[in-house]
């Protein structure tokens, strides 16, 4: 792997006002979930329709952003002489991490034996969303090493812990692998991308293959009959391919625009790339539709042209007119996204356990509970820049 000389190398704020915005919506929709009576518009859509809302384009976004960031973690680490095995090692660290955490929070949603269990699952829960704080958190440099360790492997033992308190509801001891959940789909698609982006060089058209190459296999996986199809180790394959579309689309759309010498006015490769996007996911609705759960090629497709072009407005409002100052509400989420993501969890489970609820009745369907997931969301934000002085920091 080499240093991309002509990747620019500075922050990128429409990256981060991305990210946080996307982060915001995440934690909304996420409490819309548990809100009955509001519009379809606002919640995924059933897995037998043809169709995706705003909600069904949050965890596309999420990859996307994933993927705009590759080319710039390596270039950093190249930049710094990191060792290969020193990068290898923190990508596998990255991906393992997220793959667990993924684990534990779906586990924690449904499966287990409530009344074989020595702790109340929603206390089980708390603690499998409150320990990764301690494990991952980024120490300063002068945080005693010793409490440091303490933490990081008290953290650790916590998570075998919770294993061995796990009980299935047919009374087996331990987790099961049910689905890998979200961080544990971002995990998967990322580690996918970034052995290949090495392996390619980050060579731009060996990236549009791969994009390419995992459209076909996430088709070949929705097509009924073939008897690929019916392979364990191709169905895990292709599963994850689904998410790395979207991954490896991010990566693409960030090259297009920050590997260059001259910056063009118009980016008219990345308009290109969007409107093909849309093209081919129009041209292969008919076959497999437009669903977020069943992971169809056409979501995929739509969703990342959908990026790209949000990407472009903030692109051209944060970088070509220079209009950032609105953007630093969403930058304590953009700046710590792992821990926002899994703070909800950890006030809801915390309250769960103690046999409190923080959302009144009244707040739990229709325009009232829509009023409040977006007060909700507010205010995890404002808890982030409580967090982030605090410098607790989740980094994998």
């Amino acid at each position: 792997m080499t240093i991309k000389e002509n990747l620019y190398n500075g922050r990128i704020s429409s990256i981060d006002a991305f990210r946080g915005i996307t982060i915001l919506v995440m934690i909304f929709v996420n409490e819309l979930a548990g809100v009955s009576d509001v519009p379809q518009w606002m919640k995924h859509m059933p897995a037998d329709a043809d169709a995706m809302t705003f909600v069904d384009l949050v965890f596309p976004a999420f990859l996307f952003i994933v993927g705009m960031s590759v080319p710039f973690a390596f270039n950093a680490r190249l930049i710094k002489e990191d060792q290969p095995h020193l990068i290898w090692k923190h990508t596998l660290k990255r991906s393992l991490a997220l793959i667990v955490m993924g684990l534990f929070m779906v586990n924690a949603e449904y499966g287990y034996n409530e009344a074989q269990m020595l702790i109340s699952p929603a206390l089980w829960a708390f603690f499998a969303y409150t320990l990764p704080i301690p494990i991952w958190n980024r120490y300063s440099k002068d945080y005693p090493t010793l409490w440091k360790h303490v933490l990081q492997y008290g953290g650790m033992l916590g998570f075998v812990a919770l294993y061995f308190l796990y009980v299935q509801d047919n009374g087996q001891i331990g987790m099961t692998e049910k689905w890998w959940g979200i961080l544990g789909l971002i995990g998967w698609a990322y580690l996918f991308t970034v052995v290949f982006y090495w392996f390619a060089n980050g060579n731009l058209k060996a990236l549009v293959g791969f994009f390419l190459a995992s459209v076909i296999v996430n088709c070949v996986n929705l097509t009924d009959g073939l008897a690929i199809g019916e392979l364990a180790w191709f169905k895990f394959v292709a599963g994850h391919l689904t998410h790395v579309t979207l991954v490896s689309a991010g990566v693409i759309i960030s090259l297009l625009f920050f590997e260059c010498k001259n910056t063009p006015t118009i980016h008219w490769k990345v308009i290109g790339f969007g409107l093909l996007f849309f093209l081919a996911g129009y041209l292969l609705r008919p076959y497999y539709e437009v669903s977020k759960i069943r992971g169809t090629p056409s979501w995929t497709l739509y969703s990342a042209g959908l990026c790209t072009f949000i990407y472009y407005a903030l692109y051209w409002l944060m970088e070509v007119r220079k209009k950032t100052k609105w953007s630093e509400f969403f930058i304590p989420a953009a700046a710590n996204p792992l821990l926002i993501y899994i703070l909800p969890g950890i006030i809801i489970y915390f309250n769960a356990a103690i046999g409190f609820s923080i959302v009144p009745e009244y707040f739990s369907s229709g325009l009232p509970g829509i009023l409040w997931c977006a007060a909700f969301s507010i205010v995890m934000l404002y808890l982030m820049k409580v967090f982030n002085k605090l410098n607790i920091r989740l980094h994998l």
